[in-house]
């Protein structure tokens, strides 16, 4: 009997030296991964560099603290005090970050400075062979404030949320395509610069014939491989309203050979064109709003056609092409 146990004994003994081993040579590895974002030019691709960084979580999770994160792309630098990333053993394939704030963003090129504080700021991110199950986040108490002088409050939410979702039924494993689903809503949002209080807003989105590994979504080619499967984001609703106004609307586009933006987009609103009047003046106004009916509601449709946007048929502006 003895002589069991003390076999037994051996063999949890090397179970758990190995897994404590690769543990930390898994770990070395992620850190080693994260250390390397740092050598990147932040042009052609991102730069994340962290002041320090931290792996904890022995034994059953990989948890890494990137403490005065900063991440920098182009003229755009983005500053964060604490960035956390959490995998557990067992369940490699779902990630769950967090983030602690304000984040700073700035802009070298317009001069731009602002900031955004939140309460908390919390993801997921869940993969199914490598597609996008579900990936969500969720914020409370967002404030967006202009700090190029001073500090002064742009906008602020008590909930703001995103979540992007697999759609199932429209996977084609064949040409390993996938479809998603995106929904964002905000609460109670406040913008005195369109003297917009208690605004609530919801948007429905569809994006049709996407790569299912989302390791091939860094491909330079992505948006000519999206419009060559016939690719669409559809609009499926846009829905905002305070006590006074309220809009919405619903299209779809799509890319053309040549990276050029077609599609339409129907808008109906009340009580908007009203609002926005000191942002956009006329005849914007009514290009993009339509003309007043009787009751006072708007009725529009912009149209995509290679690139311009036109209300009915005047050009009213042009999308550059996206590849």
């Amino acid at each position: 009997m003895s002589k069991r146990i003390i076999i037994l004994g051996g063999i949890v003994l090397f179970v758990v030296l190995a897994w404590t081993t690769a543990w930390f040579v898994l770990a070395g590895v992620i850190r080693s991964n994260v250390e390397a974002q740092a050598s990147n030019d932040g042009v052609t691709a991102p730069r994340l560099a962290c002041g320090n960084l931290d792996i904890r979580g022995f034994p059953f999770r990989f948890d890494v603290y990137c403490t005065e994160g900063l991440i920098q792309s182009g003229d755009i630098a983005v500053a964060l005090p604490l960035i956390r990333a959490s995998v557990r053993v067992y369940a490699p394939t779902h990630m769950l970050v967090s983030a602690e704030g304000p984040l700073d963003f700035t802009d070298a090129f317009t001069g731009t400075r602002n900031r955004v504080a939140w309460t908390t700021l919390d993801g997921s991110i869940r993969l199914t062979d490598w597609r996008i199950a579900r990936l969500s986040v969720a914020a409370t108490d967002l404030v967006w404030s202009d700090t190029l002088v001073g500090e002064t409050v742009v906008a602020q939410t008590p909930l703001a949320e995103l979540h992007l979702l697999d759609i199932p039924e429209q996977h084609d494993a064949e040409r390993g395509l996938a479809a998603l689903a995106g929904y964002l809503r905000t609460e109670g949002v406040s913008y005195p610069g369109m003297t917009l209080t208690d605004t609530n807003a919801e948007l429905e989105l569809e994006l049709t014939a996407v790569p299912n590994d989302v390791r091939s979504w860094s491909d330079p080619a992505l948006l000519p491989t999206w419009q060559a499967n016939d690719g669409e984001l559809r609009v499926v609703s846009l829905r905002g309203s305070d006590a006074d106004a309220q809009l919405t609307a619903a299209g779809g586009l799509r890319l053309d050979q040549a990276g050029q933006v077609n599609g339409q987009i129907d808008i109906q609103s009340t009580g908007v064109a009203e609002r926005i009047g000191p942002l956009l003046e006329e005849p914007w106004r009514t290009l993009v709003l339509g003309v007043p009916a009787p009751d006072g509601s708007y009725t529009n449709q912009l149209n995509f056609e290679s690139g311009t946007i036109l209300s009915g048929l005047v050009p009213i502006a042009t999308i550059p092409p996206l590849f």
